[in-house]
């Protein structure tokens, strides 16, 4: 019985969202979504990404192409009418590098994340997201850190890039669940995934993305405009570890990303 009590919890609380969406968002918000919100979003996408990656082909370090993702991400978060209130990233230092671990609920995190991170950073994400039209191209020819969650032998290539860039000053963003939600909760990290902030010595930042599930939830299109927030948490130094801590931080990450997101 208390295994299954989580998945209960979790159930309940999804269940009790899509009551409250089916009586706030109905057929006007859908409408909205359906014929103006998604349109501009793919509209901002086919004209944004081919600039991004004619703009590439003169860009050596990729801080051409963080500039495009971020003019796509700020037009995007103009569209949605979701204002979004950024919580504790003024007491990070944000001049050195760091780790910064996030919860993944949403197509819509990347450009809250573009938009709201002051500084240039790169995402370490899953080899799935090469398929996808120009969002593909873009990840791979801006610098982004491709991870194959099947055979992590093969990214060899793309963690030596990551730790270059970690220990010449250049922050990396990752989410540490290995995909998004499809309930709303924060699920189990992937065994490895500070390994990077480890094996650089580089504190780790939790950040909790809050109200973005809400927003767009997996397997729909319906974009449902709402309040958001970042919430930044302390470092989490990785001072002095090993591979044989990765348990022991993971854990540490995900109960103080729990908190800033049940707070």
């Amino acid at each position: 019985m208390e295994t299954g009590a989580p998945e209960a919890v979790r159930a309940a609380r999804s269940r009790s969202r899509a009551a409250e969406d089916g009586r706030k968002y109905g057929w006007p918000s859908r409408l909205r979504s359906y014929f103006i919100l998604d349109p501009l979003i793919w509209l901002y996408t086919l004209v944004m990404g081919p600039l991004g990656l004619i703009a590439g082909f003169f860009d050596r370090d990729g801080r051409l192409m963080h500039w495009f993702a971020r003019g796509w991400s700020w037009l995007i978060m103009k569209t949605i009418f979701s204002p979004l209130k950024v919580i504790g990233l003024d007491k990070i230092d944000t001049s050195k590098p760091h780790v910064y671990a996030v919860n993944h609920a949403s197509a819509l995190d990347i450009p809250v994340l573009y938009v709201n991170l002051p500084f240039q950073f790169r995402i370490a994400f899953k080899k799935e997201l090469l398929a996808y039209p120009v969002i593909g191209w873009h990840l791979k020819r801006s610098g982004q850190i491709c991870i194959d969650q099947q055979n992590p032998s093969r990214s060899i290539g793309s963690i030596r890039q990551a730790l270059k860039g970690l220990k010449d000053g250049l922050p990396l963003v990752i989410f540490p669940e290995g995909g998004r939600t499809p309930d709303g909760e924060i699920r189990p990290f992937l065994p490895g995934a500070f390994f990077l902030a480890i094996k650089a010595q580089v504190d780790i930042v939790p950040i909790a993305l809050v109200g973005t599930y809400e927003l767009l939830p997996m397997d729909t299109y319906h974009i449902k405009c709402r309040p958001l927030e970042m919430r930044v948490g302390e470092p989490i130094s990785t001072a002095g570890l090993t591979g044989r801590d990765l348990e022991a931080v993971s854990n540490q990450v995900k109960g103080a990303m729990e908190r800033l997101y049940n707070s």
